[in-house]
């Protein structure tokens, strides 16, 4: 009987730290994905090609950064090749270039201006709400490229670590909330 209780409770503990997602703070953002929504007429018009961007930007520099990280195993608080959260990633990609920013992906999220879709470009932020159970911004990933197939960004996932993947998927675009320029 006991045995049984104990694995319960330890698949229980394992499925929440599933569900949860890197970035905390108290700090309330007040953006709604339905505000944001709204100001969205219809399909993004992609109109930016990064191989015409020169290679001496900062925001392609954040990025060559970021993509060093690709692969790296996701860990709560990690900054490093050893592990990586999701606003791990971004603040020492920026911090690289002499951006300081926040540590969380919330707080990171009241930073800079705050952008249509339309408006991407490489080296901006897109900010999510991942966990249904809390409407707050808890994950964060950088934009890497925006093409007539969409947009594309780094990020660190609880399950597969420093991953590239596109705002087209269904799982992303619909925890999307907005996107902000911070440099």
């Amino acid at each position: 009987m006991k045995k049984q209780n104990l694995l319960k409770l330890l698949i229980l503990l394992l499925t929440a730290a599933f569900f949860t997602s890197c970035g905390s703070s108290r700090k309330r953002v007040i953006t709604t994905k339905e505000e944001y929504k709204k100001t969205e007429e219809a399909a993004p018009v992609y109109k930016h090609d990064p191989e015409a961007e020169p290679e001496d930007k900062k925001a392609f520099k954040v990025v060559r950064t970021a993509k060093k990280f690709e692969g790296t195993r996701y860990k709560y608080g990690g900054t490093d090749k050893k592990g990586m959260d999701c606003s791990g990633l971004i603040y020492v990609s920026f911090l690289e270039e002499g951006i300081s920013l926040p540590r969380t992906s919330r707080d990171m999220s009241l930073q800079g201006e705050r952008l249509y879709l339309k408006e991407v470009s490489v080296g901006d932020l897109l900010f999510f709400e991942t966990n249904k159970n809390r409407k707050v911004i808890n994950h964060v990933g950088l934009v890497v490229e925006v093409n007539e197939d969409g947009i594309y960004f780094i990020h660190s996932s609880t399950s597969k670590g420093v991953i590239i993947s596109s705002l087209s998927e269904s799982y992303w675009y619909n925890n999307f909330v907005m996107a902000r320029r911070v440099i």
